[in-house]
């Protein structure tokens, strides 16, 4: 199958080399481009806090990128979102790590159960754009926390020659989608062509992320079992 991978250069890579051991082609579309604020990471976390939350891998990149200036709080209980993120917190020297389900609203119910024991507010690291869900799950079990965007993901500009060719020459079978804005994004830049990929499936991390798939092409969606890219890929 001609597979679509809509992820960020920096994260495509691993999914690429997935693919084609899975005996697919991979179509590498990066939709957006992220953009880092390590000032903006290191000054939060020289403020008062409790603990550490992640929902994504990129986050744990800007950390990673204050080199020594983040050895003081390697040690600070640190909640991840799901797996990736939790790894990539792991090889970046992190030790008290509390991985998440996969998704924002069960990682704000893991943190919950733990707040009674906070003396102050969770720090999250956040990107933007972001689903609300992790938020509003924090808000409504009444945690306190400061939310401080660390980087920013900037949509990347396409020629509609380019974006034609790429995925009706010939024409893609799948596409890979991991968050509610990159699913947005293809769909836009796809409008139109769509109607030439009638049968392009929608592989979703989540219901989350599926929301923002055009209605006529809800007979295409697949959710993931489980919110992490094990997930999605069994969906080939």
């Amino acid at each position: 199958m001609r597979v679509v991978v809509t992820r960020p250069e920096s994260s495509a890579r691993r999914t690429d080399e997935r693919l084609q051991n899975l005996g697919h082609q991979p179509v590498l579309l990066p939709l957006t481009k992220s953009i880092h604020h390590p000032d903006a990471a290191a000054t939060a976390l020289a403020g008062r806090h409790s603990a550490l939350a992640v929902t994504s891998a990129e986050a744990v990149r800007v950390l990673s990128s204050l080199g020594d200036r983040l050895a003081p709080f390697l040690g600070q209980t640190l909640y991840a979102v799901g797996e990736t993120t939790a790894k990539a917190a792991e090889d970046t020297g992190f030790r008290d790590i509390r991985r998440g389900p996969g998704t924002g609203a069960e990682l704000a119910e893991l943190i919950a159960s733990d707040a009674s024991d906070f003396d102050a507010p969770l720090l999250y690291l956040a990107g933007k754009p972001r689903s609300p869900q992790f938020e509003d799950g924090l808000n409504a079990e009444g945690v306190p926390f400061v939310a401080t965007e660390v980087y920013g993901m900037m949509p990347i500009a396409y020629d509609e020659v380019f974006i034609r060719a790429t995925l009706l020459d010939p024409p893609v079978d799948a596409v890979l989608l991991y968050s509610r804005e990159n699913a947005r994004l293809f769909c836009d830049f796809a409008a139109p062509h769509l109607k030439e990929l009638a049968s392009v499936q929608f592989l979703c991390l989540s219901d989350n992320v599926a929301e923002n798939i055009p209605r006529e092409f809800h007979r295409n969606i697949k959710i993931a079992s489980h919110p992490d890219e094990d997930g999605v890929l069994a969906l080939l």
